[in-house]
């Protein structure tokens, strides 16, 4: 669309604990999406949205009403949007697309976009190493582990889920680790290597909680988003200029840890 940008976020984990925290990260993610939804054509929610999402054929879980009746309201004006599983979000079986109109990716996505290449995934499991991680990532997308969860009473499954995602190094206020350089950062280590046999303009990440924008070959790119808990970063493609940018709105009473980009 003329004029239009295209918007990327990932790791806003709503729902995380503390609730009130999160409450409030929700409504300041609604109010950006309430800024931004007269210029923009496609929203890319690039994984790790909900820090606990299992739904059934005729249950989802409680909450999040303002973000998806905000999410609802960019469908009904023609904005396209694409939801990416994370390893938090990862159990989503048609309520997205039913209700929300938007696509699910489960696997990375290329596509391209104002004349340039993108490879787009959740930033999880990808590159050499991180083996453990990748047995566990093999275990929750399992279909019949997934099939005998869903057998699970609703009230239970999701207490449970909740009681996983509470564990989390977030939910207890622990920042993400520091940007481990670009001979160690697995997701850059991965473009290095895709590129060896295909060629992209961009790599869009998120996962890591840590936004980054590192160069690599020629022109080539590794882009992290950040997160919606400590960072409140995006990314924003205008015509043919991508950008990583921190949301500027009233933070200050949950930024928990100062971030620059």
């Amino acid at each position: 669309m003329e004029n239009k940008k295209i918007y990327f976020i990932s790791d806003a984990h709503l729902g995380m604990h503390p609730a009130e925290e999160s409450a409030r990260r929700e409504k300041l993610l609604v109010q950006w999406l309430d800024e931004i939804k007269d210029h923009t054509s496609e929203l890319y929610l690039l994984g790790d949205i909900f820090d606990f999402w299992h739904e059934y054929k005729h249950v989802v879980p409680k909450g999040f009403t303002r973000f998806l009746g905000k999410l609802a309201e960019l469908n009904d004006k023609g904005i396209q949007l694409h939801f990416f599983s994370g390893n938090h979000d990862i159990w989503a079986y048609g309520y997205f697309e039913s209700e929300l109109g938007a696509t699910i990716h489960h696997k990375p996505y290329i596509c391209e976009l104002n004349g340039l290449k993108f490879f787009l995934a959740h930033g999880d499991g990808l590159g050499p190493g991180d083996l453990s991680y990748k047995l566990l990532k093999g275990i929750f997308r399992n279909k019949i582990l997934q099939w005998l969860f869903s057998r699970l009473h609703p009230n239970f499954a999701l207490w449970l889920g909740k009681t996983w995602s509470k564990s989390s190094r977030y939910s207890k206020g622990i920042v993400a680790d520091d940007f481990a350089g670009e001979k160690e950062e697995l997701q850059i280590l991965f473009a290095k290597q895709t590129l060896k046999n295909k060629y992209y303009d961009y790599f869009i990440f998120g996962h890591r909680h840590i936004p980054f924008d590192v160069k690599v070959g020629e022109k080539a790119r590794v882009i992290n988003l950040g997160d919606w808990i400590y960072s409140f970063t995006y990314g924003e493609l205008d015509g043919k200029t991508f950008s990583l940018k921190q949301y500027q709105g009233n933070t200050k009473d949950i930024i928990r840890e100062e971030y620059s980009i």
